[in-house]
């Protein structure tokens, strides 16, 4: 492997010269950790058809080891920072979080290899896209990642060098093979759609949302105290009494597992309770109404998940250098584009004011701008069906779901009762995502036939509506495909014998393409809330699907609030065109609406 070592402001400045020359350039870091507040960015290796430039940044760390202090470091900035020549990287973010917090300066003109093999991928969950598949999938060759878990801190070995050339160089060919079939498959547009969102999604990691730490403990034990007062009374009417008495006399309990099927299903029917074949939560749903105890099941269940999911791992994630959470946010987290969280899931911390007051600007005096599309998915359904009813319910401003209740209620929308517009809204939102009778039955409690009912009431009322996701499901059949606004591609894969999976497929090519768009538009309003915010202190902190929560200094959260809300808008303007797309925000002083 050729490869030169640059370890003078001179070769350096010589190099960047010659790179500069290029139209695209193979990008790779090594770092000693994986967290930029931990690690250092130990090498930069920048490659050409000709050969690698590996720049040694131990050599320009000066005696503070800052590198953001080197101004030999100044044209190594302007290179990585230009559109021009373009970087190609796999998993760039990871690249640009290190970029950005030891240098100081942005990653632009960016491709990402990881993205450009997940889009071609198209949603199939069995394909993998680490680099060393990714280039034996389109380049037939193999990536030896020996060196990976070495130690980058002190001096480095040959091996050590020819692995990091290596991994910079093989970016070059497989671009052009993933570039080819980009085209091939008509993703252009949504691969620049997904590259324009690394470097927001890497300042957003970098930033991290500030959680107060004696808050959350507070949550915790009244969380904790509540599971214990559900689980006895659970106990208490569920269990056995065993035939043996305890050392006073008593009756003695046999507890069940509470999260057992089996034991839970056994102990329902011993009350009487007609099971579903399945205890899931939105099969016993229907049945909390009349059975006290499934109510309570089902409460218990939710306070155990907060306990599991957002309990004392919230407080060991967060950093000590920064005393934030610091998420990992992945940008292709669904097949449909959504993007998924963790090292914490902050994507999903529950709605309770109890918990989302936890969050907060940080330091105080800062503000929380929380912004979320209203009704996005809904609005998405209407442009692509066309609905004259649909659309028309948006552009008079009245409350869709009050319309849509006076329709399959036949009273007038001022007649509308909370429980009857309650119900419309579930039937709505039931409907993006191609939901049938049966389900609905569950959901609501009626009957298959009032079910089934409710829902020709509703698709006599919106026939475009009826007539669209029709086809979306019978093409969804036909084609084994379903693309979203931006062009985005999901595959899917059935057994034309299993009808189960072919009704699948018809739900998912109902909802592909309106979840899909939704998630299309969150990122395109990234990009454009990253230029609005350029000249202000705000950050983005947080996103959640629809909505956008950002931090900035209460003298200007009033400003960056309309920056927010426009950059919203123009981004769903430019994929729903037929109705008004609304985005309501906030200014608060925690995570609460």
């Amino acid at each position: 492997m050729n490869y030169q070592i640059i370890k003078t402001a001179e070769a350096l400045r010589k190099a960047v010269e010659s790179l500069s020359n290029h139209q695209v350039l193979g990008l790779d870091t090594e770092t000693t950790e994986l967290d930029p507040y931990v690690g250092r960015l130990r090498l930069i290796q920048l490659a050409t058809p000709n050969g690698v430039h590996i720049i040694d940044l131990d050599a320009f760390s000066g005696s503070n080891g800052d590198l953001r202090e080197s101004n030999a470091l100044a044209p190594l900035r302007d290179l990585l920072s230009a559109p021009r020549p373009i970087k190609i990287a796999h998993n760039a973010k990871f690249d640009a979080k290190f970029i950005k917090h030891h240098l100081g300066t942005e990653l632009n003109g960016v491709f990402d290899t990881l993205l450009a093999s997940q889009l071609i991928g198209a949603g199939d969950i069995e394909e993998r896209h680490g680099l060393d598949t990714v280039a034996s999938r389109y380049l037939n060759e193999s990536v030896d990642k020996t060196e990976r878990l070495s130690n980058w801190n002190f001096e480095l070995s040959e091996a050590q060098l020819e692995y990091a050339a290596r991994d910079a160089a093989i970016l070059i060919p497989l671009r052009e093979k993933l570039f080819e079939r980009l085209k091939s498959d008509s993703l252009m547009d949504v691969a620049r759609l997904e590259f324009d969102c690394i470097m927001v999604v890497a300042e957003m990691e970098l930033t991290g949302f500030y959680m107060h730490k004696d808050r959350w403990l507070e949550q915790l034990a009244i969380v904790d105290k509540r599971r214990n007062q559900l689980a006895e009374e659970l106990q208490s009417v569920l269990a056995e009494e065993s035939s043996q008495g305890t050392l006073f006399g008593g009756p003695q309990r046999d507890d069940i597992n509470l999260d057992s099927h089996q034991q839970l299903t056994k102990a329902l029917v011993r009350l009487g309770i007609t099971v579903p074949d399945s205890t899931r939560n939105w099969k016993l749903q229907p049945l909390a109404a009349e059975y006290p105890v499934i109510g309570t099941l089902l409460e218990y269940r939710t306070v155990q998940k907060a306990l599991t999911s957002y309990g004392q791992n919230m407080i060991d994630l967060i950093n000590p250098t920064t005393n934030r959470l610091h998420a990992d946010f992945r940008q292709i987290g669904a097949p449909t584009g959504r993007f998924s969280c963790t090292n914490p899931n902050i994507q999903q911390v529950p709605h309770a004011v109890e918990y989302r007051r936890c969050f907060s600007g940080y330091p105080a005096g800062r503000k929380l701008i929380i912004a979320d599309y209203s009704q996005i998915e809904l609005r998405i359904l209407a442009e692509f069906s066309g609905d004259r009813a649909f659309i028309n319910a948006f552009k008079s401003g009245a409350d869709l779901h009050k319309v849509t209740a006076a329709e399959v209620f036949g009273v007038s929308v001022d007649q509308v009762t909370r429980e009857q517009r309650d119900f419309a809204k579930r039937l709505n939102f039931g409907v993006v995502y191609g939901i049938g009778a049966q389900r609905f039955s569950i959901m609501t409690g009626l009957g298959v036939p009032e079910a089934e009912n409710v829902l020709r009431k509703y698709f006599a009322t919106y026939r475009g509506l009826d007539t669209y996701l029709h086809e979306a499901a019978d093409r969804a059949v036909r084609e084994r495909q379903a693309r979203t606004g931006s062009g985005r591609l999901v595959r899917f894969r059935y057994d034309e014998q299993d009808r189960q999976q072919i009704s699948m497929t018809k739900r998912n090519g109902k909802n592909t393409p309106i979840q899909g768009t939704s998630a299309d538009i969150l990122k395109r309003a990234l990009r454009l809330l990253k230029d609005e915010l350029r000249d202000t202190n705000a950050q983005i902190v947080n996103i959640i699907h629809d909505e956008v929560v950002v931090e900035a200094d209460a003298g200007e959260a009033q400003d960056v609030a309309e920056k927010v809300e426009r950059a919203m808008r123009v981004a769903g303007e430019e994929y729903v065109k037929t109705v008004p797309v609304k985005v309501e925000t906030e200014i608060a002083d925690e995570w609460v609406k």
